[in-house]
Formats: structure tokens, sequence, C-alpha cells
């Protein structure tokens, strides 16, 4: 079979040498919609080198090695991308991320999980560097045809939508181009820039990044509920409930908590299509 659970989740960890500088991370927040507008004040923070600051997100793609990708092309398995989607990414930072960092990081098959047509593999990442943890990324990988195996389920529980309306609600629109402007930040499957290959996978056209609407949803919390502060954000955590096209726009609606907000995403374009689902953003 092309996923063996076992062999997967009791292999060796994987350890690599991360190194980023400030045209890495103004990379990545370009690729999440950043700049716009381009002498805002607000977005110089993410844009200009001299007062960049780093939204916690970016821990997905540092070093230019995708968070889930290790989970890929480990022991035990062996799979399509076609048949690859991301189901859901927590990213828990223990500290800012600095501008310019060198880590290391260490990865691992933390489950895999049997979801009868389908199997669910958790790719957990944790970086350090000299000073300490960094942060730790805990990726959830859904593969079309390849469960049946007779694994563990695994959890399926769901984050109820509060029943009044959202105290924030925002929109976003997604530029044509953007998914092409964010795999230069490490992700460069071919569902996201290829037409054909897209329609291969099942889709019409390619599809933005799930982390790349996972990164404009939280620059998005950041700049309205957390004053533009990343150093606020503890974790962040989301499930991948749908696709959106590049072109279109998120409408973001934000419950605010003790601790906490609440977030869900859709595609405006396609009656609100979900996008992003069970997120939370825990903060400072």
């Amino acid at each position: 079979m092309p996923i063996d659970a076992t062999e997967a989740v009791s292999a060796e960890p994987r350890t690599t040498a991360l190194a980023w500088g400030h045209k890495d991370i103004q990379l990545y927040h370009l690729g999440i919609g950043a700049g716009i507008p381009a002498t805002d004040p607000d977005e110089l923070r993410y844009t200009l080198e001299s007062e960049l600051h780093v939204l916690p997100s970016f821990a997905t793609v540092a070093g230019g090695r995708m968070a889930l990708a290790g989970g890929l092309n480990g022991p035990g398995i062996d799979v399509d991308l076609a048949s690859v989607l991301h189901g859901g990414q927590t990213v828990e930072v223990h500290r800012p991320i600095p501008v310019t960092g060198d880590a290391t990081q260490t990865s691992r098959v933390a489950a895999v999980y049997d979801k009868g047509k389908a199997a669910v593999i958790v790719l957990r990442t944790e970086a350090a560097d000299a000073d300490g943890p960094l942060w730790t990324c805990d990726s959830r990988i859904f593969v079309r045809g390849e469960g049946g195996f007779g694994g563990e389920r695994g959890p399926s529980e769901r984050l109820e939508t509060p029943a009044r309306e959202p105290d924030r609600t925002v929109e976003r629109a997604i530029r044509e181009d953007q998914a092409l402007l964010y795999r230069l930040s490490g992700d460069w499957n071919p569902l996201h820039a290829d037409p054909g290959f897209a329609k291969v996978a099942g889709f019409e056209k390619p599809i933005l990044h799930g982390l790349c609407s996972y990164g404009m949803v939280l620059k998005a919390v950041v700049d309205t509920e957390l004053g533009g502060d990343v150093a606020r954000v503890r974790s962040y955590t989301t499930r991948f409930a749908g696709v959106v096209y590049p072109g279109e726009t998120l409408r973001i609606r934000m419950w605010r908590d003790e601790g906490r907000v609440q977030v869900t995403a859709s595609a405006v374009e396609r009656d609100d299509a979900p996008v992003l689902g069970d997120t939370v953003v825990a903060h400072a």
C-alpha cells in the first residue's frame, strides 16, 4: 500500500537546518496580500525591512520548506500529489519569530488516521534556535483514496459557530496572480499553478493554497483585533473547509472571546462557500 501507518509513525524524526532573512519575510507577506495600500504605515510593518515584524504563520514556510512537505516522502508514505489536500493547520509560537534566523527543525509523523475513503497524515514539526524553542506546527494532510487500511479514525470534533452575529466582518480580495506569488515561498504543488494538473485533481482551474488563505486570515485578525501586534498571537488553528480561487474575495467573520478570536472564512462570489472552519486565534 502507498501508506504504511505503522512504519510512518515509528520512523526516526527528520532534522533540517532552516535559515531566513528579511527578503523571505517580505516575500511571504506579499504572497498573502500585504502591501495594499503600499505606503500605509500599517502595511509597511509587513513590507519595509526597517519596520518589519513577522506574522506567526510564516512558520509554515520558513527556510523555503513548507511545513507539511516532509510528511509526503517519508518512510511508509508514497502518495500522488493529485490526491493530496491540506486538511488543517495549527501553529503555536513560543516567542516572536525573528526577522533573521537560523534554526533546527525536527519533523515526524505524529499519527495516520483512517477516514475510510481517505487517510489523514498528521505531521508535527518543531523549530528551535540558539535561544530555545520557536514554534510547533501540526499539519493535517488529507489523502484521497488511501483509507480503508483498518487504522484509527481519529478525532472529528467540529467547533460550533457562535449563534450571535460576528463582532467584525472584513473582506479581502485575492489577486489573480496571488497563488503564483505565494508559491515562491516554497509550496511548489502544481495544483496551484498548472490548469491541466488542477483538472486532473478535479478542479476547474488552479486553486489558492490553503496556507495562503490561512495567512491572509491571520493577518486580518492581527490587523483588526490585535492592534497590529503579531507578538500577541499564541496559537492559530484551522480546518481547510473548502477551496477558494485566485480572483475571488474572502469574507472573514470574527467573534471575540476571552483570550481568543473565533473565525470563519468563505468565498463571497460563490454564495459564501466555506473556505476555513474550526478556526481560532489564541492571543495574549
